[in-house]
């Protein structure tokens, strides 16, 4: 007889209960039971890797197992190579929704006609839909997933098609009792896509039928310590307390990079015993570092404008120039996961911020020729001061360059300090990055273990603010001062150090830039200002 294989955390595609550790499903979308009980149609949104396609599919079964309902999940994803090609898009949707209906085991007079009624483009999707719901002796309910793969006018000519056959229902004409559309994206974003404004009212429009728009939630607390509790009962290894509550203020909850820190933990690095803080720590840094694929997909996003738009001023520190369209481009960027809400304008998780910054680096970190290890000094510890001075160095050399080069111009001089930071202290240290829009700062804080002299293990943390001094602007070095004083306080730290960029057209020249200066903060703290 042979033994159940192992399960194990899932990191690529839908779960499945009986190799993956998961949480129930269906629970994270309670309210799509209630509406479909109701004859709705709806939006299921959520980011990439997040359980979307793992939930409609359970539901699905459960709903079809229950009684009076005939649910199908269906995949758009193949409609992307149609591009708007209306009637191509039609026949790769109705080929795959037979294609689902086939694997699904239904008897046979619950599936749809084969051949499909023919009918002309542009009407093909909707008649073959209400041809199927007339022969099938169930309420059909249609889950399609990843719509957003429909672009421009294939997607107006389905969602039409939806709306007509949604409005004739009342007058006995068949069609599916309820559809989700699910994907990325939020109905107002939709309109995007197929190429209409989305503040535009309008009582013909096909995304007047859309009842509501649910968001699939991250993961609390509870919930991740529900998940890892599955494997510490399957295999006796426990996640220790502070290592769960670690994961979670690294993930803020996101699933993928949930499964993705103990897969790396479990599987990758093969730790025995209680996972604890420290392996959270190493398994963060080698995703990183990998660059695993739900991260790459992510930092492929940065270059497109609309992301750009709300991504740089959260690096820069600045508030964006908030008018409808800024207002559109934020709701498709949280859409898409990378910041946790449209109205704070925060990066949704330490994670992510750490990924931006990195990605956006790598031109400058590809100049750093400097050795980390010429850093560590002979009792362990790490300079930062001749770090400071190095950069100094490095600035006057590549920064004019750098500059122009980079996308994100406004946020350029945080990025290229962090890119020479990263290159010289993540080989045995690590970067902790606080950044938002509004703040006018980027706080970093690094934390470097070294051993004392008694063999303890020690930590050296030191404290960094970023300012950038803009044309028209007073000096930021007061206000600097300040932030970096409630910043060493919630640190519990003695000293820290503000590094200024002066961005103004009066600044002195490229190869005059770099002078360091002592200061006090407002409570007393001893502070270096380096200004370049």
């Amino acid at each position: 007889m042979r033994l159940p294989r192992a399960k194990f955390f899932n990191t690529t595609g839908p779960c499945d209960p009986t190799r993956h550790y998961m949480l129930p499903p269906t629970p994270r979308i309670p309210e799509a039971r209630t509406l479909i009980e109701m004859d709705r149609y709806f939006v299921l949104h959520a980011p990439r890797q997040t359980g979307k396609t793992t939930a409609l599919r359970t539901l699905a079964s459960e709903l079809t197992a229950a009684g009076d309902v005939a649910a199908l999940m269906v995949s758009c994803e193949r409609v992307k190579a149609v591009g708007e090609n209306y009637a191509a898009a039609e026949s790769v949707l109705l080929t795959a929704l037979r294609e689902a209906a086939n694997r699904s085991g239904w008897p046979k007079k619950w599936l749809p006609p084969d051949p499909w009624p023919s009918n002309l483009p542009g009407v093909q999707f909707g008649a073959a839909l209400g041809e199927w719901c007339r022969r099938c002796p169930r309420r059909v309910v249609l889950f399609l997933d990843e719509f957003d793969a429909l672009q421009g006018n294939s997607m107006a000519s389905i969602l039409s098609q939806l709306r007509d056959g949604h409005n004739a229902r009342p007058e006995r004409h068949p069609f599916p009792a309820s559809i989700a559309l699910c994907g990325l994206r939020d109905v107002r974003d939709y309109k995007v896509a197929s190429g209409r404004d989305p503040d535009q009212t309008n009582p013909a429009s096909p995304f007047n039928i859309i009842a509501k728009s649910l968001r699939l939630g991250d993961f609390t607390i509870d919930q991740i310590a529900e998940l890892y509790g599955q494997h510490t009962d399957a295999t006796g290894q426990e996640f220790t307390k502070d290592a769960v509550e670690r994961v979670f203020e690294l993930t803020q909850g996101q699933p993928w990079l949930v499964n993705a820190l103990a897969y790396e933990i479990t599987q990758e690095m093969g730790v025995t015993g209680a996972v604890s803080v420290t392996r959270v720590e190493e398994a963060k840094e080698r995703l990183i570092r990998a660059h695993a694929m739900h991260l790459e997909s992510l930092s492929d996003r940065l270059r497109e404008p609309r992301v750009a738009r709300v991504i740089e001023p959260i690096l820069a520190g600045t508030w964006p120039d908030m008018d409808m369209a800024f207002s559109s481009d934020a709701r498709y960027v949280h859409d898409l996961g990378l910041i946790r809400s449209t109205r704070d304008l925060d990066i949704a998780n330490p994670i992510y911020r750490e990924v931006l910054l990195r990605v956006l680096g790598e031109r400058a970190e590809v100049r750093v020729r400097a050795d980390p290890r010429s850093f560590v000094l002979p009792d362990g510890r790490f300079d930062l001061a001749r770090l400071l001075e190095e950069f100094v160095v490095f600035w006057r050399e590549h920064g004019e360059v750098l500059i122009q080069q980079e996308g994100y111009h406004e946020a350029a001089c945080q990025i290229i300090l962090m890119a020479f930071l990263h290159r010289l202290v993540n080989g045995g240290g690590q970067l902790d990055r606080e950044y938002a829009a509004g703040t006018k700062r980027l706080d970093v804080l690094m934390r470097w273990p070294y051993q004392g002299p008694d063999g303890e293990r020690l930590v050296q943390r030191e404290a960094m603010e970023l300012k950038v001094w803009r044309a028209g602007e007073n000096d930021p070095a007061p206000d600097g001062l300040a932030q970096l004083d409630r910043y060493l306080d919630r640190l519990t730290l003695s000293t820290g150090r503000l590094v200024i960029f002066d961005r103004r057209p009066e600044a002195p020249p490229w190869q005059e830039r770099g002078a360091f200066e002592e200061a006090t903060t407002p409570s007393g703290r001893p502070v270096t200002i380096l200004r370049v």
